[in-house]
């Protein structure tokens, strides 16, 4: 089922989300139907905030980066109580946007290496190192967990620029070709 993306100024963009247990009511359906939401609105990562849900649970494929890093053709996860132990390297440039932030896309810089400790959908653990594309994806994605956004990362001035932007996509003066569900919309 397709769900609607919680767009920018929405309060549930903005809190830490909870942990959940293994007995989290229909969590595998909430699973899939987070992949049929990012895979409609051709995302790469999506975060349960984005459906409404401040839950510390988020999805990520990153395949549409095969051609930048082929090993990344398969990489498909699920990512439940995550936590980034450690986060190495320079930090690098890179133009992100978000599904609940149409239209706007930034320079941000993320290092470049992290650690994560997760548990999948099967309640497997894991601590596992991901680098480039694949470690920003999920940095990108765990912000949201962690109540952040992508433009919180920005200065001041780039802020400026983005601010009426921003309030037009909270009142849903914005074209986009997924469902999305906006906070301040008349």
């Amino acid at each position: 089922m397709i769900l609607p993306i919680v767009a920018y100024g929405d309060p549930v963009l903005k809190k830490v989300a909870k942990e959940i247990d293994k007995n989290y009511p229909d969590l595998q359906a909430l699973i899939d139907n987070m992949f049929d939401t990012m895979d409609n609105a051709h995302g790469v990562g999506l975060a349960a905030p984005q459906i409404g849900k401040s839950i510390r649970l988020f999805i990520v494929d990153a395949s549409p980066f095969e051609d930048k890093e082929p090993e990344l053709a398969d990489f498909v996860q699920v990512f439940i109580n995550p936590i980034i132990v450690e986060e190495s390297g320079e930090e690098w440039s890179f133009n992100e946007g978000c599904l609940s932030i149409p239209g706007i896309r930034e320079d941000i810089l993320r290092k470049p290496t992290i650690l994560v400790r997760y548990y999948d959908e099967n309640w497997e653990y894991y601590e596992e190192e991901f680098s480039g594309l694949a470690a920003r994806v999920i940095q990108h994605e765990y912000d949201h967990i962690e109540g952040k956004l992508f433009t919180d990362k920005l200065n001041a001035f780039k802020k400026t620029l983005i601010k009426g932007k921003l309030s037009d996509i909270s009142k849903g003066k914005v074209e986009v070709d997924y469902n999305m569900k906006f906070p301040t919309k008349k």
